[in-house]
């Protein structure tokens, strides 16, 4: 796609956080690593935390999408979350703090646009997010939700970039050495997302136009890259599309 640029800097249950730029604008979703580690693949990837963050949006306040929150205060970012997660959310300075509503358009820096939407996650208020910029298009961050909705379908039809949570293999977590209770927590409609329901959420969004898809949030006990990445293949091979022609999957 044109100018957007995605740099996955942390993926999974030790930690997320994406980096979305487009020209001087730059944004992080999660920061759910210590700030070090952030700071250190971020100028691994040539960015500069210094300058090519303008804010963080969080999806929920769990440890391994807040960890590393501290990073604002150091840099003097403001941060974006529900107003429910913030009660979970300590470690931001309260003049950096800001609350995002559903269906709210925030505009930052000129053609920068930021949209919420409602995931169904095990936490007070957890959100997805619509990204776009007006000359290089939209991409969606559909992380840790139990579902797919009609309503969250809505928010992200039509974008360019889709990164969403494939976190496991229903098999694979019912023939864990999980505790039962960890078993349904994960396969609710308040957990994560299965290979399949990703799957199925993907055949319905994607149009063959040269989308990119990053597959994220694999859960390294319940998962593997070669078995998410083989379902949303074969469902989108069902609609005619093959990766490489019609769209393009990366597994992170």
């Amino acid at each position: 796609m044109r100018g957007l640029k995605v740099t996955i800097l942390a993926s999974g249950s030790s930690g997320n956080c994406i980096h979305l730029q487009s020209g001087d604008t730059g944004i992080l979703i999660d920061a759910g690593v210590p700030k070090t580690k952030i700071e250190k693949r971020m100028i691994e990837a040539g960015i500069n935390p210094a300058s090519d963050i303008q804010a963080i949006f969080i999806t929920h306040a769990h440890g391994d999408h807040i960890k590393g929150l501290p990073l604002a205060n150091k840099w003097r970012i403001p941060v974006w979350a529900s107003e429910g997660e913030w009660k979970n959310i300590q470690a931001v300075d309260d003049d950096l703090r800001r609350v995002m509503d559903v269906g709210f358009d925030m505009h930052l820096f000129g053609t920068f646009w930021v949209r919420a939407f409602p995931t169904h996650h095990d936490s007070y208020n957890s959100l997805g997010y619509v990204v776009g910029w007006e000359n290089d298009g939209w991409c969606s961050i559909c992380l840790d939700t139990g579902k797919v909705d009609a309503e969250m379908l809505e928010a992200m039809a039509g974008s360019d970039v889709y990164i969403i949570e494939s976190n496991h293999e229903p098999n694979m977590v019912e023939a864990s050495s999980y505790p039962d209770s960890v078993k349904a927590r994960v396969l609710s409609d308040i957990g994560h997302l299965s290979n399949e329901q990703t799957a199925a959420a993907l055949a319905k969004l994607i149009k063959g136009k040269g989308e990119r898809i990053y597959l994220t949030h694999l859960s390294n006990n319940n998962n593997m890259p070669a078995l998410a990445e083989g379902t949303v293949r074969r469902a989108l091979r069902q609609k005619g599309f093959e990766a490489g022609k019609h769209y393009h999957l990366e597994v992170v």
